[in-house]
């Protein structure tokens, strides 16, 4: 029984997944991409080693640009750069 239960929560929790990529591609479309181009995520001499250092470099951003974001949208646009660039474990 309980495994059902997990999986039936499992199953309510993806489209809310699929939302928060949508969300943090959209806002970085829209708030990051304008000053910087891809090459910026596929340098060879990258700062961001792990998901941690991912993070550490959107918080640095947004305070430098001065945008104000929830944590939970810096957190969806930190999965979206992992998703679409990095490809780091999480």
């Amino acid at each position: 029984m309980k495994s059902i239960v997990s999986l039936a929560l499992l199953a309510l929790a993806l489209p809310l997944q699929a939302q928060d990529l949508q969300r943090g591609r959209l806002l970085y479309e829209t708030h990051c991409a304008t000053c910087h181009g891809e090459k910026l995520h596929q340098r060879d001499k990258t700062v961001v080693k792990s998901m941690a250092d991912l993070r550490d470099q959107v918080v640095r951003w947004a305070l430098q640009t001065k945008r104000t974001f929830s944590p939970d949208e810096l957190e969806d646009i930190a999965q979206h750069l992992n998703r679409s660039h990095y490809r780091l474990m999480k």
